[in-house]
Parts: structure tokens; sequence; C-alpha cells
């Protein structure tokens, strides 16, 4: 087993980049505390990567992760990309290429393997939203890890809390 170092960051990317994009600032900007090296970082799988290529990468990344951070938005549990019914090579409910067919989305994909390794991994799932709401988790994690909201409402407005984020990844 890989020695963990990494934060393993899951989100619908469409939908929710600017969760993980504020993650990230408050991550690398001097004047936060919150401080994690991103597994991301270690590899990418290019966009044209078979589903299950890029599930094998996105499985190498969360070995090496002791925190995997889950940012749940409005669409995150309908997301499907990575199914293998998306993946060219997926013909008559085969792989063209000899793999195991699998309906899981990328984010189930992950979801899945982040609770099968809750043991050695730290599983953290923010809300890009003020409130914590578990019907829009994907089931398979949702009774699982540390939930916290990435905003507060303050006059009928949203703003971002790195307070609520910080404790919640327990740095």
């Amino acid at each position: 087993m890989a020695y963990r170092t990494k934060t393993y960051i899951a989100a619908d990317w469409d939908g929710d980049k600017n969760a993980v994009d504020k993650l990230r600032e408050w991550n690398d900007g001097e004047k936060w505390s919150l401080s994690f090296t991103d597994a991301h970082d270690l590899t990418q799988a290019r966009d044209d990567s078979l589903n299950c290529s890029i599930k094998a990468s996105l499985a190498m990344r969360m070995d090496a992760s002791k925190t995997f951070v889950l940012i749940v938005g409005s669409n995150t549990k309908s997301r499907r990309s990575g199914e293998c019914t998306y993946c060219s090579n997926f013909d008559n409910g085969k792989c063209k290429t000899g793999h195991t067919v699998s309906n899981d989305s990328f984010i189930e994909y992950e979801c899945k393997k982040a609770v099968r390794d809750r043991e050695n991994i730290k599983i953290v799932i923010l809300y890009n939203a003020a409130t914590v709401n578990k019907s829009k988790c994907p089931d398979v994690i949702k009774e699982y890890g540390t939930h916290a909201p990435m905003q507060k409402m303050k006059d009928g407005k949203h703003y971002w809390d790195y307070q609520s984020v910080k404790n919640a990844m327990g740095l």
C-alpha cells in the first residue's frame, strides 16, 4: 500500500467548479491555514482516455490520499459521466477491449472506493450550499464521514464559509 499524504477532491467538475476553485484558493492562499496536497497533481488522464483507464488513474490517486473530499452540489447524485455505456468501446453490452463493464459514474466509483477504503482514508463531504442536504449526496457515501456546508447565509446572501470547511477537514 502506498503512503497516504494527499487530499483527493471529487466533484461534479462542471456544476461545482466554483466550490472546487474556492477550496483550492483557500489551500493556495497565504492568509488561510487550509493546507493540503491535491492528489490530482500526481497524474492526469487525457479527455480521450477510456472510462476504465480514467477510473484506474482515479484509483491510483485515491490510494495516495489520506483524505477524500466530495463536493456535493445540485447535480452530483445524478451525474452519469464515466459509465461504460458512454464509452466509445462499449458495444452491445460489452467492452470491445475486454474490460469489465461498469454502470458506475466517475463520482459513484470514487465514492464506492472511499467507502471501501474508509479505514485508511478520512471522508469529508462538503455541500456547495449553506445547508447539508444528504438527499443530494450519492447514496453509497451519505452515511459516512463528516458532512458540512461550504457556505453560510448572512442578510439573505450566500457567503463562502472557510471555518466550516476547515473544521470539517480537521485542519
